[in-house]
């Protein structure tokens, strides 16, 4: 399906006017949104093939590439085979000429740091995985992720290994930066560790961190806390929330409007940068009626919110700007089907929907044609 753009000027385009980020100046409001494509060498460390990869989206318009989940330790953080870290110095290096090929281009680059947590399907340092408690993740692994059958249980982490993980965010924060990063967004959505804390039935603990919302949204904001130490009079720092999962599209909050007010207003306190919220439908009520998931992180942070969800319509982008829910839009399929998706808005020209079928198949890897766009 294509969707044709009216031609705005650049004065009224809320796409394309600046915005800023915790310091970070962007040239307009759209974002490339994480997407995991497993492209990395065995070892973690990025190539010329990435920094291609992102650099075709900054070329392509966008004014805030946002990296895929990047692990953040050697122990249980990793989530995929062949996925990207920031875990090592080796890591950290490989960054560097990707970074620059991106603000080459002249946009903000953002590095995800993610812990994979019980969702993880291929990790080369342990073979187990580990979560807030001994229940395994809903749904089955991801064939596109070299992922097969259902998720095994994971180990309940110790408060202590709760700790290092802690100083794992941090310190490859302090490897973004050092890397030449603008900023690093928290993945705290989607399923992933951080998010499988703040969930109720993943989350069964018994100590400070289970139980009610205000415990399962403690190692969130630690970690927030901890992150902004190491590097937040530097670099943007963010977090990435969401109700539903990779493998639980339909998960909501118990507490509904309640627990959104308690989970945004206590990130915000941390000192954060930016909240990224990320639903199937931006612009849907996040409890079937009533305000969207960026109208209540924009309420009750009252930070700059990134939103991301079937925004591929410049339309129904542009309306979640002027409403004021959202300061940027994060595009993820439409931008696999044309990285140049800004510069077609702002063209007026055609925009497709959803990517070609091979994004995905059989690996959601990068593709030599993929390149070309």
């Amino acid at each position: 399906m294509n969707t044709a753009s009216p031609q705005t000027t650049a004065a009224e385009d809320p796409l394309f006017t600046p915005a800023k980020i915790g310091g970070v100046a962007l040239d307009n409001r759209a974002a490339l949104a994480p997407m995991t494509r497993v492209s990395a060498r065995e070892d973690g460390s990025v190539t010329d093939r990435n920094a291609r990869y992102y650099a075709g989206f900054a070329r392509g318009g966008f004014g805030l590439i946002i990296t895929e989940g990047t692990y953040t330790d050697t122990e249980h953080s990793q989530g995929y085979l062949d996925q990207p870290g920031l875990a090592t110095a080796d890591q950290e290096a490989s960054w560097r000429p990707v970074v620059e090929a991106v603000h080459a281009e002249n946009s903000a680059f953002f590095a995800q740091l993610m812990h994979a947590g019980s969702q993880s399907q291929g990790n080369r340092f342990r073979r187990e995985t580990v979560g807030p408690s001994a229940v395994a993740p809903r749904g089955e692994q991801l064939a596109f992720y070299r992922g097969e059958g259902p998720f095994p249980t994971p180990r309940p982490l110790e408060k202590a290994e709760i700790a290092d993980l802690r100083r794992g965010f941090a310190a490859a924060a302090r490897r973004a930066a050092s890397a030449g990063f603008d900023g690093v967004e928290l993945h705290g959505a989607n399923g992933y560790l951080i998010d499988e804390f703040l969930t109720d039935y993943l989350n069964q603990r018994e100590d400070d961190y289970g139980g009610g919302v205000a415990n399962r949204v403690l190692l969130a904001a630690e970690i927030c806390d901890e992150v902004l130490q190491a590097v937040g009079s530097e670099i943007a720092v963010g977090i990435r929330i969401s109700q539903s999962k990779v493998s639980d599209a339909h998960h909501r909050w118990a507490g509904g409007a309640e627990d959104a007010e308690f989970i945004f207003s206590t990130l915000a306190r941390t000192g954060l940068h930016f909240v990224h919220t990320t639903e199937y439908r931006a612009n849907a009520a996040a409890f079937g009626t009533g305000p969207t998931l960026a109208e209540l992180a924009k309420q009750h942070s009252g930070l700059p919110v990134i939103a991301n969800g079937q925004l591929e319509d410049p339309r129904t982008a542009r309306s979640l700007l002027n409403s004021g829910a959202a300061d940027v839009v994060a595009i993820g399929k439409a931008a696999l089907a044309q990285h140049d998706w800004p510069q077609r808005v702002q063209d007026g020209r055609d925009i497709a929907a959803d990517p070609h079928p091979d994004v995905f198949n059989p690996l959601a890897d990068i593709k030599d044609w993929e390149l070309e766009l």
